[in-house]
């Protein structure tokens, strides 16, 4: 890699780093060509990218970011697990993955400015999604206005079984 190549790595990958709300960094050691191969194709459909990156270059790379805290995690083999919009879902999906490949380990993460151990991107990965999350909020906003309907409701609708108990004990005094 000449030096070109690698001034347009670095940009590339400060890019990433910076777009995404969730970078989880990896160690694959032990895996086969398969096991990443299957990772990077679970990886798309969720619109998460996986890379194997030099460590060099992403230290230099993340020099100067909010992610620079990371940088003490580049060694040996590592994977870079970038988030695209939906950063639950890409923990989900990598959480997944990891189950089935023993031998992916969690470094480190980092999501809404904190460093995260295996332990905090395991505890994001449990987090509600977004469509869970709007669900939420739509039953939250809508229970107020179904209480006051209740409410105001209550009184016309006592009245009637008011008036069909009377009713109805007027029926049964005629009868006899």
């Amino acid at each position: 890699m000449n030096q070109a190549q690698k001034a347009e790595f670095v940009e590339e990958i400060r890019g990433r780093f910076t777009g995404a709300p969730l970078v989880i960094l990896t160690d694959f050691k032990g895996s086969t060509v398969a096991e990443m191969e299957r990772l990077r194709r679970a990886c798309e459909p969720a619109g998460v990218n996986f890379r194997v990156v030099k460590n060099t270059l992403c230290k230099r790379a993340l020099a100067g970011t909010e992610l620079e805290v990371l940088t003490e995690h580049f060694r040996g083999n590592v994977g870079v697990v970038f988030a695209s919009d939906d950063p639950i879902a890409a923990a989900k999906m990598f959480k997944a993955q990891v189950k089935a490949n023993k031998k992916l380990e969690v470094r480190a993460g980092f999501f809404e400015g904190e460093v995260l151990d295996a332990a905090g991107v395991s505890a994001v990965a449990e987090l509600p999604s977004r469509e869970e999350l709007l669900v939420l909020m739509l039953r939250t906003i809508q229970e107020g206005p179904r209480q006051v309907l209740g409410i105001l409701q209550a009184p016309a609708r006592d009245l009637l079984y008011l008036l069909k108990n009377y009713q109805t004990k007027l029926e049964e005094a005629g009868a006899e």
